[in-house]
């Protein structure tokens, strides 16, 4: 009988042993996982034309990402994945105007040596959207993407309505970065 409550006793204390160093192992990983924030300004010309698709380039952005890593205390190597989790577009001017004309919004980045690749979008926006405006974001990985000095973003975007003025947007991206920490 008392060997048997050894023997439990030792599962027991595998078990918990098991259970800490699991719990431990998240909370290593989520000191190195944070986010990186992007904003970019774009300009939708009144001159354009309804359901035709443009694009509008935005110029080469610095990524930053070193700085941002070393201050993660990680680096580009030691990065694992990043992920956009969440793009928003906010309408600077007019202020008196909304998005009411877009009919669809793609975001697409491009660095050098890489393809471009589509990273957020929404379609069939709904004329009630106001002056803000979450794109679906793909889920892909970007870490070749951001690991790189520059990067670009095109936004290309279709209207179901003339617009008399110049639009004036400006582009939220949140980036999540999973890394190791420098050993």
């Amino acid at each position: 009988m008392k060997s048997q409550i050894s023997i439990y006793a030792l599962k027991g204390f595998f078990l918990g042993l098991v259970f800490i160093a699991a719990s431990s192992c998240g909370k290593l990983d989520e000191l190195t996982q944070f986010n990186m924030n992007y904003e970019q300004s774009f300009v939708i010309e009144s001159s354009v034309g309804i359901n035709l698709p443009f694009n509008l380039v935005s110029p080469e952005m610095e990524s930053n990402s070193e700085s941002k890593f070393k201050s993660e205390d990680t680096r580009k190597d030691l990065i694992e994945q990043i992920k956009l989790t969440s793009l928003r577009i906010v309408l600077d001017s007019p202020n008196d105007g909304d998005f009411k004309f877009l009919n669809e919004v793609e975001l697409y980045i491009n660095a050098e040596g890489l393809n471009e690749q589509i990273i957020a979008f929404k379609y069939n926006i709904p004329p009630s959207v106001g002056k803000e405006l979450n794109l679906d974001v793909t889920g892909t990985d970007f870490k070749e993407y951001i690991k790189k000095d520059e990067f670009s973003l095109r936004l290309k975007v279709k209207t179901d309505e003339v617009i008399s003025r110049d639009h004036e947007i400006t582009t939220f991206s949140t980036f999540f970065v999973d890394a190791k920490l420098i050993k």
